[in-house]
């Protein structure tokens, strides 16, 4: 049923994940699904604000999540899943949009706080994951 499973986390947020994460990997077993595992490092903003940083500090940095990721995967996803993991830089809930679409996933798996005051001013990343995603979204409450 699902041949394509994009799991959505956060690195520096145990809770972005901490019950998402087995269900995406209940899922991939179940249906022998690829589990794309994404991050997302958010971009400077303005170019002002990048222009106090180091020209090469964007690689470094994407570089430094790509390690983290793997780490993050080989500690967490058992061997026998096939995992293909993915750093989005920009806008979380667009980035997760974007990748969905280009790996034509099947289903996005992501984790959810409950909402607080601010997240109904600016609309937490699961909700508009939700509202523009063009395949199936789980989203697993914390």
């Amino acid at each position: 049923m699902f041949k394509h499973i994009l799991l959505a986390v956060d690195l520096q947020q145990a809770d972005s994940w901490d019950k998402a994460l087995p269900a995406g990997v209940e899922y991939a077993n179940a249906f022998g699904s690829t589990l794309h595992v994404m991050t997302v490092v958010p971009n400077f903003g303005s170019s002002i604000v990048s222009s106090f940083f180091p020209k090469d500090h964007e690689e470094k940095v994407m570089q430094s999540a790509t390690n983290a990721l793997k780490a993050f995967v080989m500690e967490h996803i058992p061997s026998k899943i096939k995992v293909q993991h993915i750093v989005g830089h920009g806008n979380a809930y667009e980035e997760i949009l974007r990748v969905a679409d280009e790996i034509n996933c099947d289903v996005i798996i992501m984790g959810a706080h409950r909402p607080r005051m601010e997240d109904y001013l600016l609309g937490p990343n699961a909700a508009r994951v939700m509202r523009h995603a063009k395949c199936s979204v789980l989203v697993v409450r914390n």
